[in-house]
């Protein structure tokens, strides 16, 4: 039987019920100023926030009776989306990138992917190295583990990088691979 996997579906965004979306008939009320004004009925509520030129925003629904507030619905509509910018901006975006070797790697090739490993891990980057083996080269698997291993320990040697596997060396089938990432930032 075939399994049909469907992708998470994102959470839903935190919606406010304002002046007449409100349905209860009596809430907890404070005004515009922060002060606790007590239960009131959601008439004399609607009234309190017109009077004020302002909306009436349910901010606790789940309180008994829901908590609303008297405030500008827009300008907390305004700051909730620039936290969330704010939010958005302070995340740190991981890449992973790769360097493919081989067991057969000339030194000048070697050194070119070393440099590049390290640039990569410098920038803050995951760095996923795999080997792949191929034909003959089959029998001979220790010469694909000592080769990674040669590269991981001449990355070690750059003072500056604090490297340290994340996943150990693997093998699936004809691929080894090691992902690597920079502990010293």
């Amino acid at each position: 039987m075939r399994r049909i996997w469907r992708r998470a579906q994102p959470k839903p965004e935190k919606r406010f019920r304002v002046n007449q979306q409100i349905r209860i008939p009596e809430v907890f009320l404070i005004d515009e100023n922060g002060g606790q004004i007590g239960v009131l009925s959601i008439e004399k509520a609607l009234a309190m926030a017109e009077e004020a030129g302002l909306d009436l925003v349910e901010v606790n629904p789940k309180a008994r009776p829901p908590i609303a507030k008297i405030m500008d619905y827009g300008q907390l509509k305004y700051e909730s989306d620039k936290q969330k910018q704010k939010q958005k901006a302070k995340q740190k975006k991981i890449e992973t990138k790769g360097i493919r070797l081989s067991v057969r790697i000339s030194k000048h090739d070697f050194d070119f992917r070393l440099n590049q490993a390290k640039k990569f891990l410098e920038k803050g980057n995951k760095l996923k190295v795999e080997l792949t083996i191929k034909g003959r080269e089959r029998q001979h698997p220790e010469k694909a583990r000592e080769t990674i291993q040669r590269f991981v320990e001449s990355l070690k040697q750059f003072e500056d990088l604090g490297i340290s596997a994340e996943q150990d060396l693997t093998r699936q089938g004809g691929r080894f691979s090691i992902l690597l990432v920079n502990k010293k930032d």
